[in-house]
C-alpha cells in the first residue's frame, strides 16, 4: 500500500514507517520533525515564527489584526507540496491539529487530504479534545491538567493544552472526527478517554525499532547512575520539578551512592546517546502509560520511572515494579522507590532484563506495523 503519515511526535511515525517498509509498503512522512528533536521527514514543513524576534512579531501582528503568521506560512507551504499529498491508500494524522495552524486554516488543509486520498485515520497520542476534556473533568486520578490546577504553569505556557477547551478547537475536533475513517490510540492515556466512541478502533502500542536500539548491559559500579532528561518547555507538564525534589531527597540521604546526569532540550540523536551509562532514567510523572522516551530507554535496558499505573499493569498482565517504576506525583514516594533500588541493586539487573523483553514482545516495530495494517484494512468510510 501507499501510506502517508502526517506529523511526528518522538519518532513514533518514523518507527512505524520502518516497520511498514519492512512489510513491503511505500511510506511517506510529512511534518515538522517535532521541533528541536529534528526527526527525519520526507516532506518538511517549517514554522519560521516559533521563537525569537519572529515569534514576538507574530504575537504583535496577531493581537493587532487577528492574523496568525505561522498559519499563513504553513498553509502556503502546504499548497506548495499538496500535489505530493494525494492518491494515498492510507493517510494517518498524528493529531487533530497536525499542522499546528489555527482551526479554520487546519480544516482547509485537512479538507484537501480527506478529499484526495482513500482513507484517513486519526492517531490519538498527544493532547487533543477528548483526552484534555477527560483530564479536566478529573476522570484520571492525576493528569496533564494537574500542574495547571496546582498553579505551576500560566495559561500562556499551557496554551497547547488549554486551546482544546475553546470553541474553535472543539469545532476542529468535530470536523476531524466526522471525516476520518477511524481513530487509534497509542497508549492508555488516550485509550481510556476514547472508550465508547463509535469510530474508536482500539489501542495499538507505540512501535519501537529494537534493531536500532542496543541493549546496554547493566554494569556494577560504586554509584547508581540516574539520568534526568528535561525538555525546558515541558518542565512542569512532565513533572520534572517533582523528580528534582526527589533527587534532592536522595542526595541528602545517599549522596555518596548516586551520580545524577542531567540533560536539557537535546536533539534526538544526542539525547538517546546521553543516557547510555545510566542505570535509571527519570521520564515523566503525569501518565498512566509510557511515552516514547520511556519505551526507548526500556529497550536499552534502563530502569525507567514513568507512567506504569494499575490500569497499565492490568492491560499487559504485569506485576508492579517488574518492568518499569510508576512515578507518582509525589517526590517522597519517588525517593522511596529510588532508595529501594539503591538498597537492592540486584533489582536493577532484573528489571533491566524484563524491560527489554517487554519491548520486544509488546512494542516490536514490525509486529506493531502489522497491527496497523490489520486495523486500517477492516474499516469502511464513515462506518
Amino acid at each position: 500500500m501507499k501510506i502517508l503519515l502526517i506529523g511526528e511526535y518522538s519518532r513514533l511515525h518514523n518507527s512505524l514507517k520502518e516497520g511498514l517498509k519492512a512489510l513491503g509498503h511505500q511510506v511517506t512522512i510529512a511534518g515538522f520533525g517535532d521541533d528541536f528533536k529534528n526527526y527525519p521527514v520526507d516532506i518538511r514543513f517549517k514554522n519560521p515564527y516559533s521563537k525569537g524576534i519572529p515569534l514576538f512579531i507574530k504575537k504583535v501582528i496577531y493581537k493587532l489584526t487577528g492574523t496568525d503568521l505561522s498559519s499563513v506560512s504553513i498553509e502556503k507551504q502546504f499548497h506548495k507540496h499538496k500535489s505530493k499529498l494525494v492518491n494515498f491508500d492510507i493517510v494517518q494524522l498524528i493529531n487533530e491539529n497536525p499542522f499546528s495552524t489555527l482551526p479554520k486554516t487546519e480544516a482547509r488543509i485537512l479538507e484537501h487530504l480527506f478529499r484526495h486520498n482513500k482513507k484517513v485515520y486519526l492517531l490519538s497520542c498527544g493532547a487533543d479534545y477528548v483526552s484534555v476534556n477527560f483530564a479536566f473533568d478529573k476522570k484520571f486520578r492525576y493528569s496533564i491538567y494537574t500542574p495547571f490546577e496546582n498553579n505551576k504553569v500560566s495559561k500562556s505556557e499551557y496554551w497547547n493544552i488549554l486551546k482544546w477547551k475553546t470553541e474553535p478547537f472543539k469545532l476542529l475536533h468535530l470536523y476531524v472526527f466526522n471525516n476520518v475513517d477511524g481513530i487509534i490510540s497509542s497508549d492508555l492515556d488516550y485509550h481510556l478517554p476514547l472508550l465508547g466512541y463509535n469510530k474508536y478502533l482500539g489501542l495499538i502500542p507505540n512501535p519501537i525499532n529494537i534493531n536500532k536500539i542496543t541493549l546496554e548491559p547493566v554494569s556494577p559500579t560504586d554509584k547508581l547512575v540516574i539520568f534526568h532528561g528535561i525538555n525546558d518547555r515541558n518542565y512542569y507538564k512532565k513533572g520534572n520539578d517533582i523528580f528534582d525534589a526527589a533527587l534532592e531527597i536522595i542526595k541528602s540521604i545517599h549522596g555518596d551512592k548516586v551520580e545524577v546526569i542531567e540533560a536539557r532540550s537535546l536533539p534526538y540523536e544526542e539525547y538517546i546517546e546521553s543516557y547510555n551509562t545510566a542505570h535509571i532514567l527519570l521520564d515523566q510523572v503525569y501518565a498512566y502509560d509510557q511515552g516514547y522516551n520511556a519505551l526507548e530507554a526500556m529497550a536499552k535496558g534502563k530502569v525507567v520511572f514513568t507512567g506504569a499505573e494499575q490500569e497499565w499493569l492490568n492491560h499487559y498482565n504485569l506485576e508492579e515494579d517488574t518492568v518499569a517504576i510508576n512515578a507518582l506525583p509525589d517526590a517522597e514516594k519517588i525517593a522511596e522507590k529510588l532508595e529501594w533500588l539503591i538498597l537492592h541493586p540486584e533489582k536493577i539487573a532484573e528489571i533491566s532484563k524484563n524491560a527489554r523483553a517487554f519491548i520486544e514482545k509488546e512494542h516490536h516495530y514490525i509486529l506493531i506495523a502489522k497491527k496497523y495494517i490489520d486495523t486500517w484494512s477492516v474499516t469502511d468510510k464513515y462506518f
